[in-house]
């Protein structure tokens, strides 16, 4: 279930009050083990389980593709991890609803629940952190952005037409993008864009073509895979691993309840939908 009705429309620019596109420090050319991380919405342990994993592999940078709240009862724990770990994060739609920066009437009658209950419960230190992000930068080894690099807010990306679009766009052969919840990879090479689900423990070698990839959601998979999903990407040897993470489900979505969050937002987290 997306965050709003199926469209095309892209959002302007403007309606979001801040720049959607912001240059990266030049510090990130340096980071080559990158981990790419996204949509955590909330849930803490299955944040906490990611960035162990992460720990564990040696990397040298975390970058996070936005939505840290939302739909999960642990905003502020989220940010305050967030802020502690990531080296680079972006802001998603459901953090701008948080903020009151885009209209939440767009989004589905649970998603806006939450999304008050969100704004309604987090620190102001949360929400200070939220609005000092942006939902896309550019400048460093890999394109980032929380949806598409055509609109950085609301675009999910699921076909091979929107990715080829997507990538005429991008200012670099690699691009990460979160949003749909999804672990995903189009690639293009010799005209042709193929577009695959990947499965955790998929490794590949993104050396040749245009890439665009999405690591799959920390905090709420849609992908049929109740796992924790995150990205590891190698740029100096240009290399992708898709990574899954057993978390312990029955701990978020208990705090979901526990907030007085539609029971839905727990239930479906053990589905992987």
């Amino acid at each position: 279930m997306n965050d709003r009705p199926a469209h095309t429309k892209l959002s302007p620019v403007a309606s979001t009050k801040l720049s959607p596109v912001v240059q990266a420090p030049d510090s990130t050319r340096a980071q080559r083990r990158v981990a790419l991380l996204t949509d955590v919405h909330g849930n803490l342990p299955a944040f906490i389980a990611v960035l162990a994993d992460v720990d564990a592999q040696n990397v040298d940078a975390i970058w996070f593709l936005g939505d840290l709240v939302g739909y999960g009862a642990q905003p502020d724990e989220c940010v305050k991890l967030a802020a502690e770990r990531c080296d680079l994060c972006l802001a998603g739609n459901h953090d701008l609803g948080v903020l009151d920066r885009i209209d939440i009437g767009d989004f589905s009658p649970t998603a806006a629940k939450a999304a008050l209950w969100t704004r309604e419960n987090s620190t102001t230190e949360t929400l200070d952190f939220l609005g000092s992000l942006s939902p896309s930068k550019i400048g460093g080894p890999i394109g980032l952005y929380h949806a598409s690099p055509r609109d950085p807010i609301w675009e999910y990306v699921l076909s091979a037409m929107q990715a080829e679009a997507c990538m005429d766009l991008m200012p670099d052969r690699v691009g990460a993008i979160g949003h749909s919840h999804v672990a995903l990879r189009f690639t293009r090479s010799d005209g042709q864009v193929l577009s695959e689900q990947v499965r955790g423990g998929s490794v590949l070698d993104m050396s040749q073509g245009d890439w665009l990839v999405n690591p799959g959601s920390v905090g709420q998979p849609r992908d049929g895979d109740p796992r924790a999903a995150w990205m590891l990407v190698d740029v100096d040897s240009w290399t992708g691993e898709w990574r899954r993470v057993e978390y312990p489900i029955d701990d978020a979505a208990q705090a979901i309840v526990d907030a007085g969050l539609p029971r839905s937002l727990g239930e479906r987290l053990y589905l992987g939908q």
